[in-house]
């Protein structure tokens, strides 16, 4: 079964992490949640506090999934720049070419801790220096796949991030089926 890891700072973008997280387990893609913090509740940017399943500083050495997702949101997109757990997750996501999804400012936290030389990214307006800074070239579509990473505009992309999600880890056929449930298409 297909393990992804979702980590919640303060301040994430309550939008991206729930539909991810509610989409991926509608897969039945087993999601664990880590909090970027001290506590496993989690507020986010819009004052939505959801209870992780651990903390980061609890979660075994060796942790690795099949997809690392980091939601935006601000300030949750600076605290997964800044916190040197997850800089590392990321490193080692990358290294075992494993997939990492971040949305909206998420993309942030990649350019700090991966070479980004000419991949393709997308990210929320106006966090677009930082992904050029670190070698990257903006792309503006809602969704963007480069290799194993993808990105996501904002929460406005939520949807077709968390079905991309989907898609990369499963196939097209789940990730068609679960949009259709969702449009209730039958």
């Amino acid at each position: 079964m297909k393990h992804v890891v979702l980590l919640l700072a303060p301040g994430f973008e309550e939008i991206e992490a729930v539909t991810v997280l509610d989409v991926l387990r509608r897969a039945d893609i087993k999601t664990s949640t880590f909090a970027v913090a001290k506590d496993i509740k989690v507020t986010g940017a819009h004052g939505l506090s959801l209870n992780a399943d651990q903390t980061l500083d609890h979660a075994p050495k060796n942790l690795l999934a099949d997809m690392l997702v980091l939601p935006g949101g601000q300030p949750g997109a600076n605290h997964l720049r800044d916190d040197a757990s997850v800089q590392a997750l990321i490193k080692k996501h990358n290294q075992e070419n494993k997939f990492i999804a971040a949305i909206c400012a998420a993309p942030i936290a990649l350019a700090k801790s991966i070479n980004l030389q000419a991949r393709h990214l997308t990210c929320y307006p106006g966090f677009e220096g930082v992904i050029e800074e670190a070698g990257a070239k903006i792309d503006t579509s809602d969704v963007v796949q480069d290799q194993n990473i993808i990105t996501g505009k904002g929460p406005a992309a939520a949807m077709a991030f968390a079905l991309k999600c989907v898609e990369v880890l499963t196939d097209s056929e789940m990730s068609m089926r679960i949009e259709k449930a969702l449009r209730a298409e039958g």
